[in-house]
């Protein structure tokens, strides 16, 4: 059996959406735990509705608001299937995903298998990553490199099928900070990597990331988007074993100095604070200096000789040669 947890916060418009691509799917062996994560919305009167119509495949969990970290805890203490997925109540899955995902998995003997997905915009853009249609076996090492890198897998839950066994920590032990509200799922992420032996990716693009402007990852600036990524990545680094440490290294500081540059677009009187510590840490980890790309080195090199040089410059840089196309 596979169990689908779907943490739910304020999602009454997506929900059904959500679990109806659920319900569609062709591998039929599955249940469905919703966890309703003290939603103020009517998100709970409809996943009750749910409930009540599919009661052999729809299992419901009423709790306060504690964090999408507690509600997918709380949903896998809940599972009765061997592989456990993740949907957010906001997104939706194509009907062959998790056949496609346990048959992978079964054929590779992997612990976790993962495909690909489309990012999915208000205004009917969709954008891939990647559908190369490549398939990839992976041991430990390579996983968590890849993992880290964040080039070809995505740190996100929902696009993967994991097997219970890669839990038992995370359920029995408080390795998870249940505060990290950014980049929970790439911590989460690395603690599952870290248990399995083999994974498989296969690059096609089978789950919908809906684009919402409200979304926690598309907010304002404020203090859990500008620590808490540093901080999940410290935690890697200081945990990543002797032959993953460069990466964890390298994806910490690359994260510092994406952080930083985020605050150079901000007002400065908003952030002077913050500003100043985030620069202390890339200063702190000028060491890792050396494993970076050259634009990387150069950004490092200016911001701790000349901060007021660099945010004018990065500012000049991010308005006429930054293109980004997720917003």
């Amino acid at each position: 059996m596979i169990s689908v947890i779907v943490p739910a916060y304020n999602v009454g418009k997506t929900i059904r959406r959500a679990l109806n691509s659920i319900l569609a799917q062709t591998y039929t062996e599955l249940e469905i735990i919703v966890v309703d994560d003290g939603s103020s919305d009517n998100t709970g009167a409809i996943i009750d509705q749910y409930h009540k119509e599919y009661p052999q495949r729809i299992q419901i969990l009423h709790t306060k608001n504690e964090g999408v970290t507690s509600a997918r805890m709380r949903g896998v203490k809940a599972a009765h299937g061997e592989w456990i997925g993740f949907v957010d109540g906001d997104d939706e899955i194509e009907s062959d995903m998790y056949e496609r995902l346990l048959d992978n998995a079964v054929k590779y003997n992997a612990d976790i298998s993962h495909c690909g997905y489309q990012m999915i915009f208000p205004d009917g853009r969709v954008h891939y990553f990647h559908n190369t249609g490549t398939l990839m076996q992976q041991g430990k090492t390579d996983g968590l490199k890849e993992l880290l890198s964040g080039e070809r897998i995505e740190p996100g839950l929902w696009n993967k099928l994991f097997h219970i066994k890669l839990f038992y920590d995370l359920m029995h032990n408080e390795i998870m900070p249940p505060d990290i509200k950014i980049n929970e799922d790439l911590l989460m992420n690395y603690y599952l990597f870290k248990g399995a032996e083999c994974s498989v990716f296969e690059d096609v693009c089978k789950y919908h990331y809906i684009v919402r402007s409200s979304s926690a990852t598309r907010r304002k600036l404020n203090k859990h988007r500008i620590y808490d990524p540093v901080r999940v990545k410290k935690i890697i680094m200081e945990d990543a074993a002797e032959e993953i440490k460069k990466s964890a290294e390298k994806a910490y500081m690359s994260t510092s100095i994406n952080v930083y540059n985020s605050l150079m677009l901000e007002d400065a009187a908003n952030f002077p604070e913050d500003e100043f510590a985030i620069r202390k840490k890339i200063i702190e980890g000028r060491h890792i200096v050396p494993l970076l790309r050259k634009k990387q080195k150069l950004q490092v090199y200016m911001l701790a000789a000349a901060p007021k040089m660099y945010k004018v410059v990065y500012r000049i840089y991010a308005k006429y040669f930054m293109k980004n196309m997720y917003t």
